[in-house]
């Protein structure tokens, strides 16, 4: 991408007195050309750059004006390196070290070091996931709108987007983009995407508005909830919802208090604790629990009779 070419030269720039026009052909694998635009881009930005014929000539940033070297210390350097590490791991590529190691010109210490920091955003989904991410990326930067089925709670539907953003939150992945049969920017879960396609149709690029994306936007959590739990719960209600979220009762169990933003998620979140759990409050959402358990004891009561019978026969 020129971005992040750009970006490159101004760090070589920054790095070394001089350098020449097919050095950073060659360092950023494109034309000299190429490499004459974006020296024009980087002095249309504000930056005083000099280019000087013949022998001993080439690149540099005017004397007088150059910027400190250490603009971007080592520290710097390994924070941004970890962080695009982070990024590769979700594509399964290693297109964000290569960026660095050309902002880094060569500088082993920063490539080596900060190996004590790993970010791993990947997912037991990354087969799919990273083609999806992919895919989105490309549409995004060149204005392309997608299709994909979409299934939610009510249901399964086809969308076409116009993609704006792609946003990790929640220990997910989404797209932002504006929804042609919404009318309205709209927030799509990548996991839940499936028959993704890019149309290869051309959108006008329109302002993105910043989603709003506050867990007490997203998860309401209008269903005040009480419940009551084993002790050997504590490490999963520590781990989901935070120690402030229980106490400790004179028995050993745990009364725990929170908010849902809907019904089917407390009851699969209950239920995936088996005796471990008594959902205490609300009453009406108790009592449907309850019938929930009882369908399901029915059902599990009629396969055991079957067994008998067949085993009888």
């Amino acid at each position: 991408m020129k971005i992040e070419r750009l970006i490159g030269i101004l760090a070589v720039l920054l790095q070394k007195e001089q350098v020449t026009a097919p050095y950073l052909a060659e360092k950023f694998e494109v034309s000299r050309r190429t490499i004459n635009r974006d020296v024009e881009a980087l002095c249309q930005a504000g930056i005083p750059i000099v280019t000087t014929q013949g022998k001993h000539g080439g690149i540099s940033i005017m004397e007088g004006y150059r910027m400190d070297r250490t603009l971007l210390t080592s520290k710097d350097m390994q924070a941004i390196l970890a962080g695009l590490r982070s990024l590769d791991s979700v594509s399964g590529t290693s297109r964000y070290r290569e960026l660095m190691e050309k902002l880094s010109v060569g500088d082993s210490q920063v490539l080596s070091s900060n190996n004590h920091i790993q970010i791993d955003l990947s997912s037991w989904y990354r087969s799919t996931l990273a083609p999806k991410i992919e895919l989105i990326q490309d549409a995004i930067e060149r204005n392309r709108r997608i299709t994909f089925t979409y299934v939610s709670p009510k249901g399964e539907s086809k969308r076409c987007v116009e993609p704006g953003l792609l946003i990790f939150q929640w220990a997910s992945w989404y797209v932002w983009g504006y929804c042609l049969s919404r009318k309205e920017f709209r927030l799509f879960k990548l996991n839940r995407i499936s028959e993704l396609i890019c149309t290869g149709e051309v959108f006008e690029a329109r302002p993105v508005p910043a989603p709003e994306l506050s867990a007490e936007r997203i998860f309401s959590g209008e269903l005040k909830v009480k419940a009551l739990f084993d002790s050997r719960a504590r490490w999963r209600l520590m781990e989901e919802f935070g120690s402030d979220s229980f106490r400790e009762q004179g028995d050993g169990k745990l009364l725990f208090s929170f908010g849902f933003s809907d019904r089917e998620n407390l009851f699969g979140w209950i239920l995936s604790f088996g005796a471990q759990a008594e959902l205490l409050e609300p009453e009406t959402l108790r009592r449907e629990l309850h019938e929930i358990l009882k369908a399901a004891c029915g059902k599990y009561e009629a396969a055991d009779m079957g067994f008998k019978e067949n085993g009888a026969l």
